[in-house]
């Protein structure tokens, strides 16, 4: 296995990051096990929630070596890290199925067996904890929290660990053709397999802000923006105020937005649907998603609260999804007294709520029960719990986010307050694209929003013109190319390419 840690895109690492690297990974092997020459296999199986929608297959552990995989396979890496990797990995398998692929989805977080996703849980726990005490301490987010998310995670140095601990997530790959094509949606994904030696890597890279912390050298690193490609492709500022050698040229390309076939075919559809609901004066549909950190209760509670006497009036109605943690819904109880005799549940239905997305589509009327009140839902299915989002995300009038994954969506977006440093870069893109606001730095500025949205709905008119223009520019077609990308189907260049290349 070649080593990846001590000199990264042509620059050395400093030996006394690589030393603790070294001890990092020693550390993890002796805590959760060596299991380097375990060979474990894989089988192929349906999923109740997205092999219906875009033919995904999820891999999951087999006593039986896996023979064969289905034709025209494409292997989407991810992690459960939140709920903005399964996102984005749904938008690269939904659009691997509208181009005749089948999906097959690897989760180095879900074979707790491992040494991997000991390892990964691990890391995924005190990320969530660390976010989620960033929201309830001033002084631990900025002295901690902001600074490791917006320059920490930048330093080339930072990579020199991820590489070692990627090492560790080999034996996974044992079963897998190394010439599949396969795309990652995280960057351990991603230096896993090119340590497992597959050949056809594209790491789709989920945020604007340049950050090491996703470099996966030997890989097709993938962009969404020109902020992010020009950021990357110099390593500028990777080092402090020291110039690196920058990545090559066929590195990296910018190809856009990663989002879903079903959102982006649709989109002058929906668009009109709710362009006609501003014109009309009817109810303006706000959704509202809660991710798996769930660090902003008190600040969601605010939002609720403001919009409650619109949707009293039926000037409004929430879509509130809390993913699949039932207890948010709990806190919402005790923080909004009442709320509850607003609501609806659409708690573990999953036909329920697919009925329900749909309806909201088809009718627009204002006295349309899917335009009253409050409606929650909530899926102990992950898969359930994301893609909730975007069958609702089509309904609605308005997505209030904080501006991480969700930033990239072409829906009228109100960008509140991020949590981690780099996901404000998310609402500077979406701002300059037009299909969103700028980030709101408190409550106070969120809560005006939401009111000025209603009174003066043509501020989301010319955000739903903008996702128009922005989709016939090919900005929001960045899972296709990937897709492309991997199969080989284009180059670089985006030769023969059946989609529009967004600065091309």
């Amino acid at each position: 296995m070649q080593d990846k840690s001590s000199v990264i895109f042509g620059n050395p690492i400093p030996e006394k990051f690589i030393r603790k690297a070294a001890k990092a990974q020693k550390k993890y092997l002796k805590k959760f096990g060596d299991d380097r020459n375990t060979k474990y296999h894989l089988a192929a199986v349906d999923n109740e929630v997205l092999t219906p929608i875009m033919g995904v297959k999820v891999l999951k552990l087999s006593s039986d070596p896996l023979e064969s995989l289905p034709e025209k396979s494409i292997i989407i890496g991810n992690i459960r890290m939140g709920f903005g990797h399964y996102r984005i990995s749904m938008a690269m398998a939904s659009a691997a199925h509208a181009m005749g692929y089948t999906p097959l989805w690897l989760d180095l977080n879900s074979f707790p067996e491992t040494t991997c996703t000991k390892i990964i849980g691990e890391q995924n726990k005190m990320y969530s904890m660390a976010s989620r005490l960033s929201q309830k301490s001033k002084l631990f987010n900025s002295l901690v929290w902001e600074p490791l998310n917006y320059t920490g995670f930048k330093q080339i140095t930072y990579n020199c660990g991820d590489q070692k601990n990627a090492e560790l997530m080999v034996p996974l790959f044992n079963d897998l053709p190394k010439d599949t094509p396969y795309i990652a949606t995280h960057v351990w994904p991603s230096q896993a397999a090119i340590h497992a030696g597959m050949t056809h890597v594209v790491n789709a890279i989920p945020d604007n802000w340049p950050m090491a912390l996703h470099l996966s050298e030997g890989a097709l690193h993938t962009v969404q923006t020109p902020n992010a490609y020009f950021g990357y492709r110099t390593l500028s500022a990777f080092d402090g105020e020291n110039v690196l050698k920058p990545m090559g040229k066929d590195d990296i390309v910018y190809i856009g937005q990663y989002i879903d076939d079903e959102l982006v075919s649709n989109i002058e559809s929906d668009c009109k649907a709710r362009l006609d609901r501003l014109a009309n004066g009817k109810p303006i549909r706000f959704l509202l998603t809660i991710g798996g950190a769930g660090a902003q209760g008190d600040y969601f509670a605010g939002l609720i609260k403001t919009l409650i006497p619109y949707i009293k009036e039926n000037k409004a109605a929430l879509y509130l999804n809390i993913g699949d943690y039932a207890s948010v819904w709990d806190m919402f109880k005790s923080k909004i007294p009442g709320i509850e005799n607003l609501a609806s549940l659409h708690f573990d239905k999953w036909e329920e709520t697919k009925k329900f997305a749909q309806n909201a589509l088809m009718d627009n009327s204002s006295s349309a029960l899917e335009s009253k009140g409050i409606h929650v839902f909530c899926h102990k299915d992950i898969f359930a719990a994301v893609y909730a989002t975007n069958i609702l995300m089509r309904a609605c009038d308005v997505l209030m986010t904080k501006p991480s994954e969700l930033a990239f969506y072409p829906v009228p977006k109100l960008m509140i307050q991020h949590v981690g440093g780099h996901e404000k870069w998310g609402a500077i893109r979406a701002a300059e694209v037009g299909d969103g606001t700028p980030e709101c730095p408190n409550l106070a500025h969120a809560q005006s929003m939401i009111q000025q949205f209603i009174e003066y709905p043509d501020l989301l008119s010319s955000m739903c013109n903008a996702i128009i223009a922005a989709k016939k520019a090919g900005i929001y077609n960045g899972a296709y190319h990937a897709v492309e990308l991997a199969t080989g189907i284009t180059d670089l260049d985006g030769k023969g390419s059946r989609y529009a290349y967004a600065g091309r």
